[in-house]
C-alpha cells in the first residue's frame, strides 16, 4: 500500500488548498453555539452536542433551541471534557433514544461513560448507563460515537494522557470500542492516542482520525484486532506487528483531526489546530483539497446533498476575536 510521507503531504496541503469564493462559500445555518462537539440529524432537525451539557436543535428554517440534558453525574471541568459524542439511535423515530459519551467528575477525577438519553421533544434525560468507569486524565478523552452501516454502536476512547494504557489489553483507554449484541463493549482496535473521528465508506470499511503528539496526526484504516502502535510508534514509523497510518501530517505539521464523514466517495475530515477541512481521495490515498477560512472545525456531517460543519473557536483554544461558534453548510462542486 502506498504511503504518503511528510514532504509529499506538505505539497498536497499547500498546493491544493481551496478557499471558498464569495460565489461558493459556506452558508451560515446557525450561530451562538457554545463549544459544540457532535452533529447528528433525524432528517428533520439537526442536533448538536455542546461540552457544557446541552443539545442545540436546529430546524430546517434555521431556528435554534438550546435543550437541557439531565445527566446522573456532574460533568468534569478538566480540559477537553464534558458532553462529547452524541448520536441518534437508528430507531430514534419510534424510540426517541440517543447515545451520548460524557466525561463525568467523580470526586474530582475525570471518568468517561456511555449512556442512552431519552428525548421528550424539549429535554434529554439520561436513561441507561451502557459503559461506566473509564478512567481518564487531564486531556485525551476521545469521545466520538458512530453507528456502523449495520447499526452497531462504536466509540473512541483516548489514552487519558497515560500513553501506556493504549497498549494494555484490558483497559479501554486508547481503544476503539464496539458494542456487542448483549449490550457489553469489546475492544475493536488498540494503540490509539486520542481518536476523535469515525466513518465508514460505501464498502463498509472503517476509518478513524487521531491526534498525534503535537504533530504526526493520523488517518487510519481500522481493522478488527489490529494494533495501531501508540506509544510505541507514531506518524510514519513502522514496527513488526504494529499498523502505520494510511495518512499522516508528518512531524512538521499539526492537524488535530476530529469528526469525519464520507460524501460522494470522498472523506471529509474536520481539523482543529489545522483550521481546515481535509478532503481525501482514499483510492489515491491523497489529500486533494483543503477548505479553510473558518477557524477551528470540530465535526462534519453529510445528509447526502449538503455537508454541515461546526466551528470550535469558543473552547478557550480558538481565535479570541470569535465570540460564538456556528453551524455552516455547503454543497461541494
Amino acid at each position: 500500500m502506498k504511503r504518503l510521507h511528510n514532504l509529499f503531504l506538505v505539497f498536497l496541503l499547500f498546493g491544493c488548498s481551496q478557499d471558498f469564493s464569495e460565489e461558493n462559500q459556506a452558508e451560515i445555518v446557525a450561530t451562538g453555539l457554545e463549544a459544540p462537539w457532535s452533529i447528528t440529524s433525524d432528517g428533520n432537525k439537526i442536533f448538536i452536542s455542546e461540552r457544557a451539557g446541552t443539545i442545540t436543535s436546529v430546524d430546517k428554517d434555521g431556528s435554534t433551541k438550546r435543550e437541557a440534558v439531565r445527566l446522573s453525574k456532574p460533568l468534569s471541568t478538566v480540559a477537553e471534557a464534558g458532553l462529547l459524542g452524541f448520536i441518534l439511535s437508528p430507531d430514534f423515530e419510534s424510540s426517541h433514544l440517543a447515545y451520548a459519551f460524557y466525561t463525568a467528575d467523580l470526586d474530582g477525577a475525570p471518568s468517561s461513560r456511555i449512556v442512552t438519553l431519552s428525548y421528550d421533544g424539549a429535554m434529554w434525560n439520561e436513561q441507561d448507563v451502557l459503559l461506566d468507569g473509564i478512567e481518564s486524565g487531564p486531556v485525551h478523552h476521545g469521545g466520538r460515537l458512530a453507528i456502523s452501516p449495520d447499526g452497531i454502536l462504536f466509540a473512541t476512547v483516548g489514552d487519558g494522557a497515560k500513553p501506556e494504557t493504549a497498549q494494555h489489553p484490558s483497559a479501554y483507554n486508547g481503544k476503539i470500542l464496539e458494542r456487542q449484541p448483549d449490550g457489553s463493549f469489546r475492544i475493536f482496535s488498540l494503540g490509539h492516542r486520542n481518536p476523535q473521528g469515525l466513518a465508514w465508506d460505501k464498502k463498509g470499511t472503517l476509518y478513524s482520525s487521531e491526534h498525534g503528539p503535537s504533530a504526526n496526526d493520523e488517518i487510519n484504516l481500522i481493522q478488527e484486532g489490529f494494533n495501531y502502535g501508540w506509544p510505541l510508534i507514531e506518524g510514519a514509523e513502522t514496527a513488526t506487528g504494529l499498523q502505520p497510518p494510511l495518512l499522516t501530517s508528518g512531524s512538521d505539521e499539526t492537524w488535530a483531526p476530529s469528526g469525519m464523514t464520507f460524501h460522494q466517495n470522498l472523506l471529509y475530515v474536520a481539523t482543529l489546530r489545522g483550521e481546515k477541512i481535509l478532503v481525501i481521495d482514499l483510492e489515491k490515498e491523497e489529500i486533494v483539497h483543503s477548505i479553510e477560512g473558518y477557524g477551528r472545525i470540530r465535526d462534519i456531517y453529510s445528509d447526502g446533498e449538503y455537508l454541515y460543519f461546526i466551528t470550535n473557536n469558543t473552547d478557550g483554544r480558538g481565535n479570541p476575536k470569535q465570540d460564538d461558534d456556528k453551524l455552516y453548510r455547503f454543497k461541494p462542486d
